[in-house]
């Protein structure tokens, strides 16, 4: 599913040559302290090894990404160091930004089951055309305490630059598609979060 991804143009950031570019920028620019290989990016972004490898090389010909080699591992990072890293961080941060922020900062969070941004950001990553997201709409299933959601949230906004809108709802009301909100949310894009990264 990503590698047709791969070639479809990006709607979050129409810069970019495909929505996969932005998703590895932006875990890159946005955990500039970290090294991933190769390997962990796909799993993490869904997409092929040979179709990160290939994305990565080109960004490395354009010194936006370092990569080393340890023995058969490919490990890559964002280039902090080119005068581009600050500005493209800011326009990953708001573009494809959720997508690599609100894992890391919701799967902190005890009691979620589940998390998933909606609204406009959902349906721009999932290729609708429209207006560029003003705010970022989060579900969060399950029994976690409301202070914590909104100190995540908070926290996200900073990283982000935008409103972010934590909604919780229960497990049981999630699973039971009664409620008219949660059925709209459904007939929608959803992103699912991947909350796995924290913990």
């Amino acid at each position: 599913m990503q590698d047709v991804q791969a070639r479809s143009r990006s709607l979050l950031l129409p810069l970019l040559r495909s929505p996969l570019v932005g998703e590895l920028l932006a875990w890159l620019y946005l955990h500039p302290e970290e090294r991933y290989s190769v390997t962990e990016l796909a799993q993490r972004l869904g997409a092929s090894q040979s179709t990160v490898s290939r994305e990565a090389d080109r960004l490395a010909e354009a010194t936006l990404v370092l990569d080393e080699r340890r023995g058969n591992l490919r490990l890559l990072r964002a280039n902090v160091d080119t005068p581009l890293a600050r500005p493209l961080g800011e326009l990953l941060a708001l573009t494809y930004g959720p997508a690599a922020v609100l894992g890391e900062l919701l799967g902190r969070v005890d009691g979620i089951d589940g998390a998933y941004v909606y609204g406009s950001w959902a349906a721009r990553y999932a290729g609708e055309a429209g207006p560029p997201p003003r705010d970022i709409d989060v579900l969060v299933v399950g029994a976690a305490d409301e202070d914590d959601l909104a100190d995540a949230a908070r926290a996200a906004e900073r990283r982000l630059g935008r409103e972010v809108n934590l909604h919780r709802v229960s497990a049981r009301a999630w699973r039971s598609g009664d409620d008219p909100f949660l059925a709209s949310v459904r007939s929608r894009p959803i992103h699912p979060i991947d909350l796995t990264g924290a913990r």
